[in-house]
């Protein structure tokens, strides 16, 4: 995976614009009401959702591709960014956040991954702290195209696969969280070729509570 993102920041650099997603605002409507100050980006690429964070929230980004940390420290020089992957706890060392935003990361892992990254993001959560992730819905035209890897994961590009979550396999991922919201959202993505696509997406907002996630 780390290959397939470097390659693409580096030949296609702001591979979707400069606009970021509209779940951004939804989420900093969430962050404001629940007093958060800072705020960590898993997947934060070149910085298309940073830039809207930073301006409202002290941002740090982590990203797996050098290339998208090149480009977000140019384009929104307002958040700090990390080069790592976000299964791995070392780039961040101990530090804690008051939420953390997490767009269309979560789908791209296999089932073992995806509780990794929310067992990471947890452990990197302040208490009581906000998680706010958008996922590809199993309501999207993508799902069940291409090879089948997993349950509801597929191959539906040459290379790339990813998980179609429906809400209550969404809801059992969180299972140990505090649900604040549960929703779906249409998603337009604008590429550097002006070519449009739609995705449907799901979104959760959940709150960190005490238990333990060792056994997600």
């Amino acid at each position: 995976m780390s290959s397939y993102w470097e390659n693409r920041f580096t030949n296609e650099g702001m591979i979707w614009g400069e606009s970021p997603s509209n779940t951004v605002y939804h989420a900093t409507e969430i962050f404001k009401n629940n007093d958060v100050k800072q705020v960590l980006v898993p997947g934060s690429g070149y910085g298309r959702n940073t830039k809207a964070l930073s301006s409202s929230f002290s941002v740090e980004g982590i990203d797996i591709s050098q290339s998208a940390i090149d480009l977000a420290a140019q384009w929104d020089p307002k958040s700090t960014f990390i080069q790592g992957s976000v299964l791995d706890e070392a780039p961040l060392q101990n530090k804690k956040y008051d939420a953390i935003f997490c767009f269309d990361v979560l789908h791209l892992f296999l089932e073992q991954d995806r509780a990794k990254l929310i067992q990471n993001c947890y452990n990197h959560l302040s208490f009581s702290g906000i998680m706010y992730f958008t996922c590809f819905s199993n309501e999207d035209q993508h799902n069940g195209v291409g090879k089948r890897i997993e349950e509801g994961t597929y191959e539906y590009v040459a290379g790339k696969y990813a998980h179609f979550f429906t809400e209550e396999d969404l809801l059992s991922h969180f299972s140990k969280f505090i649900v604040i919201e549960l929703g779906a959202t249409t998603e337009v993505l604008s590429y550097n070729d002006q070519q449009f696509k739609e995705y449907i997406l799901r979104y959760i907002v959940v709150q960190k509570t005490d238990n333990d996630l060792s056994s997600i």
